[in-house]
C-alpha cells in the first residue's frame, strides 16, 4: 500500500487547519509527524483516515483516489491520546471488537487478541471492564484493539503520552518492529523531538498546518532546511543569535565573535541568524577552539542526570544542557563555551544557509 496526499488543504470557516500538504508514505514505512500542539498533526491524520474530507487536494491509496471514501471502507486504524473504549465490554471484547466485525474465525481471533494483550501487558486484565482500569491501562487497551486489526494504515496520535515511562520506552522499541513485519504504514504523531529520534523512520516537521520538511528522521535532524524546522526538532528550542558576517567572522551586537567554518566560510558578508542546540553550549571547554563567553544565570532546572542552565547573554536567552547536577545561583555570571563547528547559519528569510561544519551527532 502507498498513501499519497496530493496538495491537500483543510479549512474550517475562516480558519486554515492544513495548507497545501503533499506527502507520500510507502508500504511498511514508519512516519513521524512532529510539531507542537495545534500544528496540524491530528487534522492531517483525520484526512488520511477519511474521517474528514479535504477542502482541496486528493488522497490516493495505491494510485486510486479515495478522497471522499468513508473511513469504514478503508483499511485503517487510529488511536488518539484520549483513549476510547466500549465501557460495557470487557478488555478482551474491546480488543476483539474489530475482529468480530470482520468475522475472523474464533481460533484466529483468540490468538490475535491474546498476542496483543501480552505485548501490552494486559494478560491479567482481560476480564475487567474499562472503568475498572487506570488511564494507562485503558490506553493500552485501545492500542491493542488497533494492533489486532492488522490494518494497512495505522495512525497513532500521541498514543503513549498517558503511559508510565518504562512501558512507553518498551513500546517505542516494539511498535516499529511489529508493524514493519505486517507491511502496514505507521504514522505516529508526537510533540517530542526525542521520541521522533527514538522511533527513526521518516519525520515531517509541521508548523501552522504546513509541512516544513519531510525525510529520513536523522537527516531532518542533522540538516534542517529552515530555522522553523530546526526549532521543531529541538527541545528545548534551538538557541539563536542575530549576527553579521564580515570576512571570516560572525559578530553579534552582544559581543559574540565566532569563526565562520565549513560551509559558512563561503557565505557572502551580511546579516544572518546562527543557531546551536542546547547540548552544544557547554559548561566545560569541549575543545581547544571552543569560544568562551560569559553569561548570567537566569534559572537552573535539575532533572537528576542532567541540568538545563538558562542564561542571559546580552538580549538573548539561551539554554545549556549539562550532564550531572549543577547548582548555579540566579544572577551569577557563568563561563560557557560554544563550539563553532556545531552552529547552523540561517539566512534572513529563515532558510538554511550553512549546516554545521562537522556532522551532527544525534
Amino acid at each position: 500500500m502507498t498513501l499519497v496526499l496530493d496538495r491537500v488543504s483543510k479549512r474550517v470557516g475562516e480558519e486554515t487547519h492544513i495548507c497545501d500538504v503533499s506527502l507520500t508514505f510507502e508500504r511498511g514505512s514508519l512516519n513521524v509527524l512532529l510539531g507542537p500542539t495545534l500544528s496540524g498533526k491530528t487534522s492531517l491524520m483525520r484526512l488520511m483516515a477519511g474521517l474528514d474530507v479535504p477542502t482541496q487536494g486528493r488522497v490516493l491509496v495505491d494510485g486510486v483516489d479515495v478522497t471522499g471514501m468513508s473511513v469504514r471502507k478503508r483499511s485503517v486504524a487510529m488511536v488518539y491520546q484520549q483513549f476510547i473504549n466500549y465501557p460495557t465490554l470487557s478488555v478482551y471484547e474491546n480488543i476483539a471488537s474489530p475482529l468480530r466485525v470482520a468475522k475472523v474465525p474464533a481460533t484466529e481471533l483468540d490468538r490475535r487478541v491474546r498476542e496483543a494483550a501480552h505485548l501490552l501487558k494486559l494478560d491479567a486484565l482481560l476480564d475487567r471492564k474499562p472503568l475498572e482500569l487506570s488511564g494507562g491501562q485503558q490506553q493500552r487497551t485501545a492500542l491493542a484493539r488497533a494492533i489486532v486489526k492488522h490494518a494497512d494504515l495505522l495512525l497513532l496520535d500521541e498514543p503513549l503520552a498517558n503511559l508510565d515511562y518504562k512501558l512507553r520506552e518498551e513500546l517505542r522499541e516494539e511498535l516499529p518492529r511489529l508493524f514493519a513485519e505486517t507491511g502496514a504504514i505507521l504514522v505516529y504523531a508526537t510533540t517530542e523531538p526525542s521520541e521522533a529520534l527514538l522511533l527513526g523512520g521518516n519525520t515531517a516537521t509541521l508548523d501552522q498546518g504546513r509541512v516544513v520538511q519531510f525525510g529520513p528522521t536523522i537527516e531532518v535532524y542533522r540538516r534542517p532546511v529552515s530555522l522553523v524546522s530546526a526549532q521543531r526538532f529541538s527541545d528545548p528550542p534551538m538557541n539563536t543569535a542575530p549576527v553579521h558576517k564580515s570576512g571570516a567572522w560572525f559578530r553579534s551586537v552582544d559581543g559574540l565573535t565566532l569563526p565562520a567554518l565549513g560551509e559558512a566560510a563561503g557565505l557572502p558578508d551580511g546579516d544572518y541568524t546562527i543557531g546551536f542546540r542546547t547540548n552544544h553550549l557547554y559548561l566545560n571547554r569541549p575543545a581547544q577552539d571552543a569560544v568562551a563567553l560569559t553569561a548570567i544565570v537566569a534559572i537552573t532546572e535539575i532533572t537528576g542526570s542532567e541540568s538545563f542552565v538558562h542564561v542571559d547573554f546580552g538580549s538573548s536567552r539561551w539554554v545549556a544542557l549539562a550532564h550531572g547536577v549543577h547548582e548555579l545561583d540566579i544572577g551569577q555570571p557563568v563561563e560557557l563555551f560554544l563550539d563553532p563547528h556545531r552552529i547552523f547559519v540561517f539566512a534572513p528569510d529563515g532558510s538554511l544557509a550553512a549546516a554545521a561544519a562537522i556532522r551532527q551527532a544525534a
